[in-house]
């Protein structure tokens, strides 16, 4: 397996101002400098990185400023993230058109995958036809993906109508998009990761990896996730793909926390991969 690093810990978790007024600019997008978190995943010895979607789309224009900073540093473009809240037929378009642009420039710069979040909470509460909702959107994110020849798959998110797993499963019965665990906000959500994981390994093509603990994300190690039974898991399913570890943010360096994951991480891997 390969290892790769989400770039939002450099800067953190924000968005678009722009996607106030303009559902079609509604981009998540970290402050921080992408070429420094690239340097900075790079030297922790990390493979590849992913990026949220307004971070990339910064490259728009500039393909060949972006491909000569990974290819100086070594590194592979594995996948952009986006997301929507999918469950408001009326703009449901303008979140599908922002979504597809990302992908495009993604494809284009040789990503592997897309990875989407979402599902959004209505200010009086989740309904009963959300998740069918989220689901019949997630099947055209599926759609545009393959236009573009990127893998689509769905990470479940804290805070969304798609957390606890029941949640989840009645998404699943709605769409045909993959499935990208990421362990933390499985186990906020009220779910146990390495069960999960085995539940719907068959449509598992992009594993997440973070660590969680008295509602704080962590970087691996320093929580209380079973990584052990998570590996196990994995490698029970079959996968083999990219592991991208995610940080949401860290009181340090960011670089800090990479290197401690990658090295938990690796030690973890040792043995297992072949």
């Amino acid at each position: 397996m390969k290892l790769a690093y989400q770039t939002n810990t450099w800067g953190g978790v924000v968005g678009h101002p722009a996607g106030v007024t303009s559902v079609g600019d509604l981009y998540y997008l970290t402050n921080g400098s992408t070429e420094a978190a690239a340097r900075d995943i790079a030297a922790a010895g990390y493979e590849g990185i992913e990026l949220f979607e307004g971070n990339l789309m910064q490259y728009a224009g500039r393909e060949d400023e972006f491909r000569t900073l990974l290819t100086g540093l070594g590194l592979e473009l594995v996948g952009v993230y986006s997301g929507a809240n999918f469950i408001f037929p009326d703009i449901l378009g303008e979140e599908l058109t922002k979504i597809g642009r990302a992908a495009e420039l993604a494809a284009r710069l040789g990503a592997t995958h897309l990875v989407v979040g979402g599902g959004g909470v209505r200010s009086t509460g989740m309904e009963d036809g959300d998740q069918r909702l989220v689901g019949e959107g997630l099947d055209r994110v599926v759609e545009l993906a393959g236009r573009v020849g990127l893998v689509p798959s769905f990470h479940p998110h804290l805070g969304t109508c798609v957390q606890t797993p029941d949640q989840i499963a009645r998404v699943f019965a709605q769409t045909a998009i993959g499935f990208c665990p990421d362990t933390a906000h499985l186990e906020a959500g009220g779910g146990d990761p390495a069960t999960l994981i085995r539940t719907y390994g068959d449509r598992m093509p992009y594993v997440h990896l973070k660590d969680y603990a008295d509602g704080a994300f962590l970087p691996l190690g320093q929580g209380r996730q079973d990584f052990g039974a998570i590996l196990d898991a994995v490698h029970a399913v079959g996968y083999d793909g990219w592991i991208t570890v995610e940080l949401d943010a860290y009181a340090g360096p960011p670089v800090e926390a990479a290197r401690q994951s990658k090295t938990f991480l690796a030690d973890r891997l040792a043995g297992r991969d072949g």
